[in-house]
């Protein structure tokens, strides 16, 4: 071969390389965050991040949202269903990350995701149509508050509920305020505190999801769902109570709680967080000692804001108490101990927490007071 084609060749492999590389990136594409389609009547929204157990963030939120609401005004839409791809996470809570190098720069973003969050959760506690979230896999923080507040949340085996938020110096928001003192007794303020994770049957038992159907029979359950034809509430409820029928996995085994649930109202009905503390270390058996040496590793502000936040939700409208909560999240992106809890638990992973103040008689009244103080023009509004 004469080297000036051998030399043109050479040259040539560079330039066919990038080509075929340019070529490759033209033809794959980013998968989206979040799908939303409709299949039939109904519309379907697929949580789509599984490589972080489809975290919620800001731009998922901004396409779900308004068409949420679209659909509910929509005559050729009966009813929504939520759920997630890759099987192993619903949601496991908001790009918490994210929110907090915004909140270090007081970037906009420590306001706009909580704020634009909530309006989200009021708009799926509001529907006015059959919405059905099928919570099959991990499910905590902001997962909760795509699905606790919809009329249907479907549990499975593989369902892990968990509010740990006082564990990274935050509380149990997105309407936790609402929903966690409406369970029986004291267990939604145990659940609030401690950071207690529920699994499988035992998320429907406790309340938090209203039917528990085998993991394996849930795309038969999305089929027949979207099959529905102008479903109303009930049509759905018959339709999820008889997939609920056939699921006998883990029927007989009791509620996780169940002999402890008499020592949580009585040990959990105290009128402070130093009071829990009290009857638990007079109770002295295994489980109360357990719940002490849990309690003292959380931020001793949250757990403070958190016994506030569900005393005053109790009476209060969701919207109401998303107008607190949002309150509450400015004030954790004001102060120390949400940047020290994330440094520790999802950052550093020590798991060695430098709270400030370091002690519960430390956080004063007037500092609680504080947190649940109205932000006037940036107060959250509907």
């Amino acid at each position: 071969m004469p080297l000036t084609v051998l030399t043109s060749a050479c040259r040539l492999k560079p330039l066919c390389r990038l080509q075929r590389i340019q070529a490759h990136l033209m033809s794959s594409h980013v998968e989206p965050e979040v799908l939303l389609e409709k299949a039939g009547r109904a519309a379907v929204i697929t949580m789509n991040r599984p490589k972080v157990l489809n975290a919620l963030n800001l731009s998922m939120i901004r396409r779900i949202h308004p068409q949420l609401l679209k659909w509910e005004s929509d005559p050729e839409t009966d009813m929504v269903i939520i759920k997630a791809a890759g099987g192993k996470a619903f949601c496991a809570g908001g790009d918490i990350r994210a929110v907090t190098e915004a909140g270090k720069v007081g970037d906009s973003l420590a306001q706009d995701f909580f704020r634009e969050e909530y309006m989200l959760n009021n708009s799926i506690g509001s529907y006015r149509k059959p919405y059905v979230a099928i919570i099959d896999g991990i499910t905590m923080g902001g997962g909760v508050g795509l699905s606790v507040h919809g009329r249907f949340r479907v549990a499975t085996e593989k369902t892990l509920f968990a509010m740990p938020e006082t564990a990274i110096g935050l509380f149990p928001d997105v309407g936790g305020g609402y929903f966690l003192p409406r369970l029986r007794g004291k267990l939604g303020l145990f659940l609030a505190l401690t950071g207690f994770r529920l699994k499988g049957r035992d998320v429907q038992r406790a309340g938090v999801a209203t039917h528990f159907v085998e993991s394996k029979k849930i795309p038969e359950l999305e089929q027949r769902l979207v099959g529905l034809k102008s479903p109303s509430d009930s049509d759905v409820s018959r339709l999820l109570e008889s997939f609920q029928a056939q699921s006998d996995l883990d029927s007989d085994k009791p509620f996780i709680l169940d002999k402890h649930t008499s020592d949580i109202d009585r040990m959990f009905g105290s009128s402070s967080v130093e009071g829990i503390l009290q009857n638990l270390k007079a109770d002295g058996s295994d489980f109360a000692r357990k719940q002490v040496e849990i309690l003292s590793r959380m931020s001793p502000t949250s757990l403070k804001v958190t016994f506030r936040q569900l005393q005053a939700g109790a009476a209060m409208s969701l919207q109401d108490v998303l107008v607190m909560e949002y309150r509450l999240s400015q004030a954790c992106m004001r102060g120390h101990d949400f940047y020290e809890g994330v440094r520790s638990v999802l950052i550093d992973k020590d798991q060695n927490p430098r709270w400030s103040p370091p002690s519960l008689d430390q956080v004063s009244d007037r500092f609680v007071d504080e947190c649940f103080a109205s932000l006037g023009e940036k107060d959250l509004r509907f």
